[in-house]
């Protein structure tokens, strides 16, 4: 990262200039805004802008000059997606149908930011309810990524991982039912993190929410788990939550993979697609692991076909959406939502508890793979990220062929995942594996993450360090 520039460097960098007094949480606040209102105007990041955030950039400053910061986050700046609440704020969800009531608390994740003292910058703009990757919504036009114009950031978190490209601040919350926080994370060169379901409260539950999760989208792993730490905290409100006791989870992180037994998986209960630069990065990432010391050998968890489960999962989420907006609000939804309540979102209670039955049997498949390996090393995308205009064709199929084949049967079997970048392919676009560990072994995923960091061969973090950011717009 910069040392010049505060806009380009990392949360922990930061944190150590404001305690030598090197750097104000105003100056910083200042850099990233000045971004923002340079790349914004094409990346549209941003559903919302805080006006409060340079008066609490000012207090954080004032508590760093009398040496009482109230939290290890304090002062910086980090954003929140439009699909959780921020008190004071409307939560759209991108969406034309939902209306401007402003939240009157915070969502768990965004309360464990501000309770570090977090600098809140905006909210980022979500696809339609979270319910597809393509980075665009109804209510918002289209986001575009910060390392090529012409191509998506991804979703549903894509706002979170277009500000995390163009350095908008170096913490973004997002969320993931199916991928949306480790898919745009891909495609923007950004490190995603879904942690074990639970692990992060959350509140009011989405139609997802028995499925998704909040979490941190970075530029490094050690931000994600410095994010992560100040996330992870029980709140009532939450019936799933864990009790957890607060940590820092970056204790550890730095501890290798030396010893630890690594499967890569090609199978997730059917062949997911992948192209060759997608393949090459999968390859390169498992001798990563294996140089490191890990015991890398290829194996099938003997998954079952977990797209049937996912296309009844979201389906059935979606019809639920659909029956809380009134008819005549119908026409102003993005049309796929329609398409997939309607295909997949007919079924009975028999057939809906069949599909829990499948998912607790791929639960069940993984806990078991587990017993044999302390970590499984997949691709994360089919492709590197398509063109940012891309119509949306077949959306039901798309969902588990095109967008989310490798993320999702992660979210049905409630595991840590995390989204890593490892390469660039020959046009110059981010490439990403993913490192899952077992239910509640958040530690071992952030190990495995921070050691392919360490051992990747990505040249730059983000565009906005090559120049390539100003030649968007």
């Amino acid at each position: 990262m910069s040392e010049t520039d505060p806009a380009l460097m990392s949360a922990e960098t930061l944190l150590g200039l404001y305690a030598r007094r090197a750097l104000s949480p105003v100056e910083a606040l200042k850099a990233v805004m000045e971004r923002v209102a340079r790349y914004n105007p094409w990346v549209n990041a941003f559903a919302a802008m805080n006006p409060h955030a340079l008066r609490a950039a000012g207090e954080s400053e004032a508590r760093w000059a009398a040496g009482r910061p109230i939290g290890p986050l304090d002062g910086v700046p980090a954003t929140v997606k439009d699909l959780l609440n921020l008190a004071g704020f409307p939560t759209r969800r991108g969406s034309r149908t939902t209306d401007t009531t402003v939240a009157t608390e915070d969502a768990p994740a965004v309360m464990g930011l501000k309770e570090a003292g977090a600098v809140i910058l905006g909210k980022t703009t979500t696809t339609e309810f979270g319910w597809k990757s393509p980075g665009d919504c109804p209510l918002h036009g289209i986001t575009r990524n910060p390392w090529n114009p012409q191509r998506t950031p991804g979703g549903s978190s894509s706002g979170a991982g277009a500000a995390g490209a163009a350095c908008f601040g170096p913490l973004h919350i997002g969320t993931d039912a199916g991928g949306s926080i480790r898919i745009p994370a891909a495609y923007c060169g950004l490190v995603g993190v879904k942690p074990t379901f639970g692990r992060i409260p959350q509140w009011p539950l989405g139609a997802f929410g028995h499925v998704a999760a909040a979490g941190p989208m970075t530029r490094t792993v050690r931000d994600a788990a410095l994010m992560f730490s100040a996330m992870a905290r029980f709140d009532l409100r939450d019936p799933y939550c864990l009790p957890d006791e607060p940590r820092d989870w970056r204790h550890g992180i730095e501890d290798g993979v030396a010893g630890l037994r690594v499967a890569v998986v090609r199978r997730m209960g059917f062949e997911p697609p992948l192209d060759a630069d997608g393949d090459a990065v999968l390859t390169g990432a498992a001798q990563m692991l294996a140089e490191q010391g890990a015991l890398v050998e290829e194996a099938d968890p003997g998954l079952p076909d977990t797209r049937a489960i996912f296309g009844r999962v979201w389906g059935v989420a979606l019809s639920r959406v659909l029956a809380t907006i009134p008819l005549e609000k119908h026409e102003l939804l993005d049309a796929g939502i329609l398409e997939v309540a309607r295909k997949n979102g007919e079924m009975s209670a028999v057939d809906y508890l069949a599909a829990e039955a499948m998912r607790l049997e791929a639960a069940h498949a993984m806990a078991r793979f587990h017993q044999r390996y302390d970590l499984v090393l997949t691709a994360c995308t089919p492709t590197a990220a398509f063109a940012a205009d891309q119509p949306t064709l077949k959306p039901a199929e798309a969902l588990w062929r095109d967008w989310a084949p490798w993320t999702f049967a992660f979210n049905l079997t409630r595991q840590p995942a995390i989204s890593v970048p490892v390469a660039l392919d020959g046009e110059g676009m981010p490439r990403a594996v993913q490192v899952v560990a077992a239910l509640y072994r958040d530690d071992l995923a952030f190990r495995g993450a921070r050691a392919l960091e360490m051992a990747a061969t990505l040249p730059l973090a983000n565009p906005a360090e090559t120049g390539r950011l100003a030649k968007g717009g």
